[in-house]
């Protein structure tokens, strides 16, 4: 009978601890409890349970345990306290592991003690936790210190968790992995690169580089250190394949527009995890090679069969922002409707975004107002999609909205507020808004505030007021500033100012040929043919060179650009032939005309 005992509890235990058997072993337990079972629920038994109930985050079965555990009085040891304490802690009531704590024995053991520190992390309790920690120091172990460098680095304090880890080390307390992962961990965060140099030369001389956990750690400093040099000096070490380097090298390399790079470790990788799909997609979008990632899609679908990861989705719907493409944005719309997608924050701002940029702003007021639950960022991204689309009246009552929602806005928010009111010619609307940016939420404008108040006094055609705003600018004024000088000065066809802002603007951009192209625009416009010439002469002399302009079209999902008197694309002869096929027609049509 003793060996069905031990089956049953180690069986419990299992299902306890293995994901999607949380049901089997909740109906285990109540089987244990029936009046024919021959089991005798011990300490081990409950703690199990607890920390299930913690694991699924379900008070109330943490609850019942509870009080069986205090009518068995089995409530008292070091084990059952500290899994009580850590069940409530992780079900969110952190006053109830406060009072599980007090009531436990006089005398404080270090189970309890640890579990206590870790429930005060989780709260964001630091100063009550360092006091804790402080509390019969002698009883703490290496636990004790990995869970307070742990918490301190999860809620931000970074610094303070690599002073408590150069603590540890001076006072001799033995290091395991938990500690360099949480220490790593850190570093990363923070993104230092004299603690990750000063971290790796205290690795190598305590000779713990082989290990490939602690050594793909470093490499992950020096990624987010955007230090690949390094990076790569470290990864070259790593004798066995390890993922986790691998993943931080890739995501290292797109962060830094090295795409060939992380394109060719990401293929040499036999199982890819959402990370690194994820990195890869992130870097094609943030250096706006588009059509790689519909490509990249196309691969993930063929091998993944679903998209499970609503990152990647966003990512996707960001590129269709991009390139104002609507097809494939609509699809992944369908995508999430029809799988059944959870639609979270993200993905609706990216939709609504989307929608917005590629000219149906009506999809993206219904995906807003079907969506209840907005955040500051989705109520941005509609604002500042009503203000592109000169729905000013519609922008400035959502912003009440936000307000009345009891929202903060942020430098976003003025941003699209302020594009609202240039489009409208709203002058006086838009000072008000600037002026209550740092005196009612102490935002400090930004070089966006202050080139759509020059763009909006510029539209409205008054140049006298944008020229006194200028002078009032507390620092120094870059060159998205003076482009929107410009733009006032071809409004008001000031050309007096437009020298003053030529100048300013080519000290700062001189290598920028699309600022000469502007100029010589303007001078044009205003048939001052020999200042537009001096600028032309001004830019070969220079050598500088303007991006091509470009067009393109999604056909058969796929992106096709094309640039004046373009013959890369694989189809150019059928393309020119088309073109010349249709050129010919409408010259029969001008003619019979």
């Amino acid at each position: 009978m003793h060996f069905y005992v031990i089956l049953e509890v180690f069986t419990l235990e299992g299902y306890a601890n293995v994901n999607g058997f949380e049901a089997q072993a909740i109906n285990l337990f109540i089987e244990m409890q029936s009046v024919n079972s021959h089991c005798r629920i011990d300490d081990f038994t409950l703690t199990t349970m607890l920390n299930l109930a913690a694991k699924l985050s379900v008070l109330s079965y943490g609850i019942q345990l509870h009080s069986f555990m205090v009518k068995t009085c089995n409530d008292k040891d070091g084990f059952s306290v500290s899994s009580l304490i850590d069940m409530y802690s992780k079900c969110g009531c952190f006053n109830e592991s406060c009072k599980v704590f007090d009531g436990c024995s006089p005398v404080l053991d270090l189970v309890s003690k640890n579990a206590m520190v870790a429930a005060c992390c989780r709260r964001g309790e630091l100063e009550m936790a360092i006091n804790l920690f402080r509390k019969n120091p002698d009883l703490n172990d290496s636990i004790s210190w990995n869970t307070l460098i742990s918490g301190f680095a999860q809620n931000g304090s970074v610094e303070d968790s690599i002073k408590l880890f150069i603590l540890m080390v001076e006072n001799g307390v033995k290091l395991n992995e938990h500690t360099l992962a949480s220490i790593l961990g850190a570093c990363s965060s923070l993104k230092d690169l004299k603690y990750g140099k000063e971290l790796h030369a205290w690795i190598l001389k305590e000779n713990m580089i082989l290990n490939p956990f602690i050594c793909s750690g470093i490499v992950n400093i020096y990624c987010k250190c955007m230090n690949m040099k390094y990076a790569q000096s470290v990864y070259a070490s790593i004798e066995a394949e390890n993922s986790f380097a691998i993943s931080s090298m890739i995501v290292g390399y797109s962060s830094q527009g090295k795409l060939v790079e992380a394109r060719r470790l990401f293929d040499s990788l036999c199982e890819k995890n959402s990370v690194v799909w994820t990195a890869l997609f992130s870097g094609y979008v943030k250096y706006q090679q588009c059509e790689f990632v519909f490509e990249l899609l196309r691969e993930f679908i063929k091998r993944e069969s679903t998209v499970t990861d609503g990152l990647i989705l966003v990512n996707v719907l960001n590129a269709s922002a991009i390139q104002a493409a609507s097809n494939p944005g609509k699809e992944i719309h369908g995508y999430c409707l029809r799988k059944g997608v959870k639609i979270d924050e993200k993905l609706v701002s990216a939709m609504i975004d989307m929608y917005s940029k590629c000219g149906n702003i009506m999809n993206a007021k219904n995906i807003f107002c079907l969506y209840n639950k907005r955040d500051l960022v989705i109520y941005n991204v509609m604002i500042s999609g009503y203000a592109h689309h000169g729905y000013e009246n519609e922008a400035i009552q959502l912003y009440e909205e936000l307000l009345q929602r009891k929202f903060r806005p942020d430098e976003i928010t003025f941003v699209a507020l302020l594009s609202a009111c240039r489009h409208a010619g709203l002058v006086e609307m838009g000072e008000n808004y600037f002026l209550s940016m740092e005196k009612e939420y102490n935002i400090l404008p930004e070089t966006d505030h202050y080139a759509c108040m020059i763009d909006l006094y510029g539209r409205a055609n008054k140049l006298e007021r944008a020229v006194e705003f200028l002078r009032k600018i507390p620092r120094e004024m870059d060159a998205v500033m003076w482009g929107a000088v410009l733009n006032s000065c071809k409004t008001n066809g000031n050309l007096e100012f437009l020298k003053e802002a030529e100048e300013k603007l080519l000290r700062i951009e001189g290598d920028n040929g699309a600022r000469y192209v502007q100029l010589a625009n303007l001078y044009a416009a205003e048939e001052k043919w020999e200042e537009m010439g001096r600028v032309r002469r001004k830019m070969r002399g220079k050598e500088v060179k303007k991006f091509a302009g470009c067009s393109w079209v999604y056909v058969e999902n796929s992106v096709n650009i094309f640039t004046s008197a373009d013959i890369s694309h694989s189809k150019s002869k059928d393309i020119y032939y088309m073109l010349n096929c249709l050129t010919a027609e409408l010259d029969d049509f001008v003619v019979s005309i």
